[in-house]
């Protein structure tokens, strides 16, 4: 170091969060966590190792290692890792739940005026520019997987074979996401070479930002040493809400009542979100709109652009169609329609996000016991590349029903495939950020609207 740089003042440890202090940077994050896991995991990155240094590098990366590792939004659990790191249970309970909370009363708020005001013009223009850069959006989510996770041959052959199952056989995401992880483990066994690259979001880059709280070589907290005890505790609680939850919905609405449908399927949703939520978007949509028909394809399209337009997990737009669904059933009746669906968001979101907080208070112990030892990431490979096929289905799902809007037999819509090709080339080329993208398009679509409708 020369004479004239200052001496870093930073070469003592941070003294230690209080609990209201982590309370109000974790509700800050679920407030600003735009960006999709990429822009959120780099967020908590610069704001936790490099400003705050509440954890180190090297333990960030290695609680993002598992949480990659899991079904569920990764961004999520690595705040919910961190914030049980920092103040046990009840620390990870509220850094997951502040992560997801804003994100779902904006998306309640948002769902009434969609399903209320949705067919007015201005509403309505300005969705129909929002639709293409959601069909260019999946575009570039496929791309930018499929240039991460597809490395060699094996991997491409495991990604046309996703697509080509669900396409054109027509199989379920379960089976496919199953398939592919056998292919991953055997892989791993017979070929190591060809499934050793994993995922990553690059949010993170190395850093040397001083000593941490929480550093490298800092003793794993009493509360976070492994017991079988405390292993077992956590599982038993939690498959004990998710009993609790479903035996109360049972006995309210029955079991073909529509939240106990909503109840069980977005449970099993929660453990198929392995590769992020545009992975899981088709099994939601077999589900949700062909099979429960809660909401249509387009109002699903809708949904997804709310999604990504709000803070919080993509994931969160099973709220979305919570709300729409509820709604259309009147589940308290007509005169508390807002009432009912926004109880049918709060279900969706209750299930989906439970598992992922019985992951990390369960499995954290344990990887805290496995510093620089997580391995074994070959079938998770072979299902991200599994995913970069699901997704090109999902793309081409959106595109279909976006240009064709009557169906096959119906007219091109040149204009929606116009405003589509451009998001995409602001998305691919440009390097727009989504949220820049969604409202160009959304003022296209406004104006092409307005356009048409003077000109008729």
């Amino acid at each position: 170091m020369s004479a004239a740089e200052p001496t870093a003042p930073a070469l003592l440890p941070p003294q230690a969060p209080s609990f209201w202090a982590a309370f109000k940077f974790w509700l800050w994050l679920g407030c600003l966590s735009f960006g999709g896991p990429a822009g959120q995991i780099g967020l908590m990155h610069q704001e936790l190792v490099e400003r705050r240094r509440w954890i180190s590098e090297r333990r960030f990366l290695h609680a993002l290692n598992y949480c990659m590792l899991l079904p569920g939004p990764e961004a999520q659990q690595l705040a919910t890792y961190i914030g049980w790191l920092l103040h046990r249970g009840w620390g990870g309970l509220m850094a997951g739940a502040l992560f997801v909370l804003p994100s779902l009363l904006l998306l309640i708020g948002l769902s009434w005026l969609y399903v209320v005001h949705g067919q007015q013009p201005l509403v309505a223009g300005l969705f129909f520019g929002i639709k293409p850069a959601v069909t260019a959006l999946v575009l570039q989510a496929a791309h930018r997987l499929g240039g991460r996770v597809l490395r060699n041959r094996w991997l491409w052959a495991i990604a046309v074979a996703a697509f080509v199952a669900i396409f054109a056989l027509k199989l379920p995401f379960p089976l496919i996401i199953g398939a592919a992880a056998l292919v991953g483990w055997l892989g791993g066994r017979w070929r190591p070479d060809a499934f050793a690259t994993g995922g990553g979001h690059g949010g993170a880059q190395a850093v040397s930002a001083g000593p941490a709280l929480i550093d490298d070589h800092t003793p794993t907290p009493a509360h976070a040493r492994f017991t079988r005890r405390g292993l077992a505790r956590v599982l038993g609680l939690g498959l004990g809400l998710w009993l609790l939850s479903m035996t109360a919905l049972w006995l309210w609405g029955g079991r073909e009542g529509v939240l106990t449908q909503m109840g069980w399927f977005f449970s099993k949703a929660a453990m198929l979100t392995f590769g992020g939520a545009y992975a899981v978007l088709p099994y939601v949509f077999q589900g949700a709109v062909e099979q429960q028909q809660w909401l249509t394809a387009a109002q699903m399209m809708d949904g997804l652009a709310l999604g990504e337009s709000t803070p919080g997990p993509l994931i969160m737009v099973v709220a979305f169609v919570g709300f729409v669904g509820g709604w259309g059933a009147q589940l308290l009746g007509p005169e508390a329609q807002f009432a009912g669906a926004a109880l049918a968001a709060g279900v969706v979101t209750w299930f989906t996000f439970l598992p992922s907080f019985v992951f990390i208070l369960a499995g954290g112990p344990l990887v805290e016991a496995t510093h620089g030892r997580l391995g074994f990431t070959a079938p998770l490979t072979a299902i991200s590349a599994a995913v970069v096929g699901v997704i090109l289905n999902l793309a081409l799902f959106f595109a279909l029903h976006l240009l064709w809007p009557q169906g096959w037999g119906g007219r091109f819509d040149g204009l929606s495939a116009a405003l589509m090709l451009a998001a995409a080339w602001a998305l691919l080329r440009w390097k727009w950020g989504v949220p820049r993208v969604l409202a160009a398009s959304a003022l296209l679509g406004l104006a092409t609207q307005n356009a048409a409708a003077l000109i008729s």
